[in-house]
This record gives structure tokens, C-alpha cells and sequence, in this order.
């Protein structure tokens, strides 16, 4: 991947039983992999259009064996540290398989350090409330209400007790349900609950101490079918720049729902959304978003790898065997950079923000096209 990573994606998503949702199938034609929008899915997910409700961020799943479901969080901070913190119920890799806690946690110092933890939970230790996020496990929290929210987590030397609040509505894509197949049963799903929001961060690595604030975010994803059966690949981005915030996504569904394309974009200036029709998008390298005599054209620059994991490491036994022999070769890349922003009306630049304050993400599920 050059030094340029122009972004294109949708970020951690899932799904299964919500609150207030009734059964039965969606009915569409063409394409294979569409996002749910029309006034029926809005009812049947006992969703409203622009008004995101508490439990809307809470438990969506049972945690049955065939679902999954995460709360992620990120930050950077003041101090130059980035830290990323998610609390799943199992691991994605292995959706078929029982409640399985785990809790996610990297740290980059501005000092080159950098700790990367996952830690398995036993899952008497699990909970998740269904009227508003709260997730714990063990001692471990994860709470909010779509306005303020609290993570702490402890894993062997690392911990951190982070307070987020928000400065950007919640916000979804329509319903935040990807649909998939002919009978659009097949669901993966997400939620921005914080797009943007002001962090205060405590963390420690052994005795050593430190205090920071800086800019976060939040999204919630869950699905009732694994990832790699439904999706070749995605990009996420998230980013602020001066006044701007931008969330921005790409998802290519598997071969088998004819790799249709999904696009997400949100762009919001001072806290209000500027737009989020991703059929005003016309460019999907450089993101160059109109609307009327406004164009704003969003940039990313990779600057820094974060996280570089190859999936078949995660696999033990057999099953790391059988991926081997049929050259599975799924990765997971996070990166941080530079986000730029820039307004144009009429062929001018009215203004263009940048700041070291990108985040985005690679996951490719190792289906060759």
C-alpha cells in the first residue's frame, strides 16, 4: 500500500434481534448487498429517520452461537498517545461459536511504545444491558447514553478510565443494516454512536502514570452472519479537521453477492451534518462529496501503521492447516495519519483544514477476485 491511503469503507458492524423489531424479510431485487432504507425496513426495525434513540447502542444480539457484536472506541490525544479499546462478545473470526468474551485494548506512545492486548474473559463475566450501552466484563465497563460514556479497562499492566462526550449527534447510515442475499436475511450492522466527541484519558502502564485530553469516538457493530461469508473487503475512516468531521467507508460484498459495492460517507461542520448521501459521491479515492455550488474533497495520508495482523495467525490447529493449503490470506491493517478537508464553491477554495487526527482500517478476508 503507497504512502497515500485514499480510504473508502464501512466500519464494524453486526446484527440479530433488536428491541421493537418485528420478523420477516425485506423485498428487493437487484443488487445483492444493499443498506436498508426504505420505509418498511424502518418499521420493521422499529427505527425513525434522524432520531437515534439509547438502546439503539444497546445489547442488539443474545450473544447466540452464529452472532457477534462489539463496542469500539478511539482516541487521540493531546499528549501525542492513541489509544483504541473494544469489548466483544466473541471473536469475529469464529461468529459460530458460544459467548466468548474479549476485550481489545492498543496503546501507541508518543514515545515509540506501543502495546497491543487481546484478553479472553470467562463468560460468566459478561453482561450487556439492552436499554442503553453498558458492557461489562469482569471488572471491565463500557457504558454510555449517546451523550457522555464511560470505558475503564485493566489488562495486566495497561489501564485506562476514559471519559467521552460527545460534540456530533449520533448519526447511521439510513437504518446502519446491510442487507445481504436475495432474501435479505443475512445482516450486518452499525451504529455511530459518538462520530465525534472531547476525551478525558487516564491511563498507566505498570506505575508509570499519565493524564491527557484529546478527540474520540465510538461505534457499536453487530450481525447475525460471519463477516467472511458476506464481505470481500472494507475501508473505514474516520477523521476531524478544524471544524470538519468526517466518517467515511467502502464495503465490496463476497463474490457470491456479486462483490456489490456499499459506500457510507458523513461530513458534518461544527457538530451539524453538512451531508451523508453517498449518491453525491463522486470520487471514491479522494472523497470528493457535492452538494450544489458546495464541493468539500476529504484526504487521508497513512503516516503511521498501527496494527498489522494476519488472520491465519489467530487460527490454531486443523483449521490453521486447512487455511494454509488453500492460501487464505485475510489481514487486518490499521493505520493513523493526516485528514485534510477542503471546501471548494465554484471552482475556488473557500477553506481546507488538515490535522494528524485519522484513523482507518484495512480488513480483507483473503478471497482472491
Amino acid at each position: 500500500m503507497s504512502n497515500l491511503t485514499l480510504v473508502k469503507l464501512g466500519a464494524y458492524v453486526a446484527t440479530t434481534a433488536a428491541p421493537h423489531r418485528a420478523a420477516g424479510p425485506t423485498a428487493t431485487a437487484e443488487p445483492m448487498a444493499v443498506t436498508a432504507s426504505s420505509d418498511a425496513d424502518y418499521q420493521r426495525l422499529g427505527l425513525a429517520r434522524r432520531d437515534i434513540k439509547a438502546w439503539e447502542d444497546g445489547a442488539r444480539t443474545d450473544d447466540r452461537p452464529g452472532t457477534y457484536e462489539w463496542w469500539y472506541f478511539d482516541a487521540h490525544l493531546d499528549d501525542g498517545a492513541k489509544l483504541v479499546v473494544v469489548f466483544d462478545d466473541k471473536d469475529l473470526a469464529t461468529p459460530q461459536k458460544p459467548l466468548d468474551p474479549t476485550i481489545l485494548l492498543n496503546l501507541d506512545l508518543p514515545d515509540g511504545r506501543s502495546f497491543e492486548k487481546v484478553v479472553k474473559f470467562d463468560p460468566a463475566s459478561w453482561s450487556s444491558a439492552r436499554d442503553h450501552a453498558d458492557v461489562r466484563i469482569g471488572d471491565n465497563r463500557f457504558s454510555g447514553d449517546l451523550s457522555t460514556y464511560r470505558i475503564t479497562a485493566t489488562l495486566d499492566e495497561i489501564a485506562v478510565d476514559v471519559t467521552l462526550e460527545g460534540e456530533v449527534p449520533p448519526w447511521r447510515p439510513e437504518t446502519g443494516f446491510m442487507l445481504f442475499g436475495a432474501d435479505r436475511t443475512r445482516e450486518f450492522a452499525w451504529l455511530p454512536s459518538v462520530p465525534k466527541g472531547k476525551v478525558t484519558a487516564r491511563y498507566s502502564i505498570g506505575g508509570e502514570r499519565h493524564e491527557s485530553a484529546g478527540i474520540g469516538y465510538h461505534d457499536h457493530n453487530w450481525g447475525n452472519v460471519g463477516l467472511m461469508e458476506v464481505i470481500h473487503d472494507w475501508y473505514w475512516a474516520r477523521g476531524q479537521a478544524g471544524p470538519y468531521s468526517v466518517i467515511a467507508s467502502y464495503i465490496t460484498a463476497h463474490e457470491k453477492y456479486d462483490f456489490a459495492a456499499i459506500p457510507i460517507f458523513m461530513l458534518a461542520r461544527d457538530g451539524v451534518l453538512i451531508g451523508d448521501d453517498p449518491s453525491q459521491l463522486t470520487n471514491v479515492t479522494r472523497y470528493s462529496y457535492g452538494t450544489g455550488e458546495d464541493r468539500y474533497v476529504v484526504t487521508f495520508t497513512r503516516h503511521r501503521d498501527l496494527t498489522r495482523n494476519r488472520m491465519v495467525e489467530r487460527l490454531r490447529g486443523i483449521k490453521r492447516a486447512a487455511a494454509q493449503l488453500v492460501r487464505f490470506d485475510g489481514a487486518y491493517l490499521r493505520f493513523s495519519g493526516e485528514i485534510r478537508v477542503a471546501h471548494y464553491r465554484g471552482g475556488e477554495i473557500v477553506d481546507q483544514h488538515a490535522a494528524e487526527d485519522a484513523i482507518w482500517e484495512l480488513m480483507y478476508f483473503g478471497h482472491a477476485r
